[in-house]
């Protein structure tokens, strides 16, 4: 794995997770935290629950592993070959599956909101409500299946070794649904009642063409020609629906856990589906940069590493991406907790998002953050056991995580009687149980992976993440206090900054003289960019 490869999908994927942030500022700032809000955000769970899964999930997996395999075994035509049946392939199986949700999204929405219903909660059911939810489900739909030709396009390139433009593309995405959404909400209505909501919902499909054809000046540089193939009995199809199938509940496991979370939230009260989407917004920021950058880079390697088995390369191989993600990650686990209300103010706490919506979406961020490395080390995790086919013990997990899930949201809202902020801890203790029992099997199944030398190293971060967490805490306690907003939002923004700069600065230096070696290796990267 290149270290400089990790950085430059570091790099693509942080402004493409910038932007998907602003999205949620502006859909903030406009909504709040209310009905209208919670709304549109249950309606998108499900595209997005499928997004995630073939963008960056099985389909993706599947394919990178099928592809740069024969890639390697076969070259570039017989690969392209295998490219076009699954572009045909997938082109006319995720079209019937938008079909079949456009006509089926009554059922979804009656699922998805059967607590509110049933009235197990105190939530009151409102039809109208229920009608703009089936509405903008049948608008989002179609949203899957270009999302999933931009996964086919990405794991190409990824495959020949081009990592930044499939990186970016969600940028495109986010500025495609940001301006579509906003443009086409203020026509519909100005007064950004509910028919905004269709325009924002308009504005998704907008957004997923302009990540799937932004690609394509990159895919057409590496020297593919799309021409459909419908001659799909080939054996790298078959290995590739065959990942699938394990690896379509495996991968998804965290987020059909977030679905389920958002189905007891909608019944906890208005405006937790709201707190806990901005919340995980901002989980899903160093998960996207640090954790899904070192997987994109990481997978290929693991792929080509298990070609007749597990060779010498591929231990260190995953040993080195689990290390170098808990030093990425660590530092943006302390720091979203210990900051949560002054990153939160600074962000979202404008229009009609209130403190109250600030307060409660801190807590569920804090919740969150327990399981944050956790789901990091899921995505370099979960695709070594594709690229070893034995992708059945992820999908028996998920099997055990989802239960999990079940179990813990049951319990901590109908028996214990907390609020949302406890579905969001559910979220991670299922990632924490997850993680422990892959790693573990891991180690059966290839050997040792280095586990001395990881919690060697975790412990060193650790040091240097207490250290930085005194410097954030300190910082929440008496420079922000309990409402930040008695600074100007542009006083905020620079104590902000500067509380992140320094204890960053800390953390690095510190990891440093502890003698970490992904701290040399990306201090060193660094250096040399400002050397040019």
């Amino acid at each position: 794995m290149s270290a400089k490869a990790t950085w430059k999908v570091s790099a693509a994927v942080m402004v493409s997770r910038v932007l998907g942030l602003v999205r949620d500022m502006v859909f903030a700032a406009l909504f709040g935290g209310g009905w209208m809000a919670d709304a549109f955000n249950l309606a998108y769970r499900i595209p997005n629950l499928l997004r995630d899964l073939f963008a960056e999930g099985a389909l993706s997996q599947a394919f990178v592993t099928t592809f740069s395999k024969r890639l390697k075994s076969e070259g570039d035509a017989s690969a392209w070959q295998l490219a076009n049946k699954m572009v045909t392939l997938t082109a006319i199986f995720m079209a019937g599956v938008a079909l079949l949700g456009i006509l089926a999204a009554p059922w979804i929405v009656d699922l998805l909101t059967a607590l509110s219903k049933s009235g197990a909660t105190d939530r009151v059911y409102d039809p109208a409500q229920i009608a703009l939810m089936v509405t903008m489900v049948r608008i989002m739909y179609p949203f899957i299946l270009v999302l999933s030709l931009a996964a086919l396009v990405m794991g190409m390139l990824n495959a020949k070794n081009v990592f930044g433009m499939p990186a970016l593309a969600s940028c495109f995405f986010n500025l495609g649904s940001i301006i579509g959404g906003v443009s086409i909400g203020w026509w519909m209505d100005p007064a950004w009642g509910p028919r905004s909501l269709i325009g924002f919902s308009i504005g998704v499909v907008i957004g997923g063409l302009a990540q799937l054809a932004c690609q394509f000046p990159a895919l057409w540089r590496t020297g593919y020609r799309f021409v459909a193939d419908f001659n799909w009995r080939d054996s790298g199809v078959a290995q590739v629906l065959k990942l699938m199938g394990p690896a379509v509940i495996a991968a998804s496991v965290t987020q059909v856990n977030v679905v389920v979370n958002s189905m007891f939230a909608y019944g906890v009260g208005e405006g937790a589906v709201s707190w806990l989407n901005y919340a995980f917004r901002l989980m899903q920021l160093p998960i996207g940069v640090f954790g899904v950058a070192v997987a994109t880079v990481t997978l290929p390697a693991l792929s080509r590493a298990a070609i007749g088995g597990i060779s010498a390369d591929f231990r260190p191989t995953l040993a080195k991406g689990l290390r170098l993600v808990a030093f990425l990650v660590l530092p943006s686990t302390i720091g979203l907790a210990l900051l949560a209300g002054p990153i939160i103010s600074v962000l979202f706490e404008r229009g009609s998002f209130d403190a109250h919506d600030r307060m409660q979406t801190a807590a569920a961020l804090q919740a969150y953050g327990c399981g944050l490395l956790f789901y990091a080390w899921l995505k370099v995790l979960q695709p070594a056991f594709y690229a070893i086919d034995k992708r059945w013990l992820p999908m028996l997990m998920s099997f055990a995580a989802l239960g999990l899930n079940l179990g813990f949201n049951y319990f901590f809202v109908f028996v214990l009687k907390w609020g949302h902020e406890s579905l969001a801890m559910t979220t991670s203790i299922v990632a924490g149980v997850n993680f422990l029992c892959l790693y573990l099997a891991m180690v059966k199944i290839s050997g040792d992976l280095g586990t001395p030398e990881l919690v060697k190293t975790f412990a060193k971060l650790a040091v240097a993440g207490g250290i930085m967490g005194g410097v954030c805490w300190a910082s929440s306690r008496f420079v922000f206090g309990s409402d930040p907003t008695h600074f100007h939002l542009i006083l905020r923004i620079i104590l902000l900054g500067a509380t992140i700069g320094v204890a960053a600065a800390i953390y690095f230096a510190i990891a440093k003289v502890l003698r970490v070696g992904e701290a040399n290796e990306a201090l060193g990267m660094v250096l040399r960019r400002f050397r040019r």
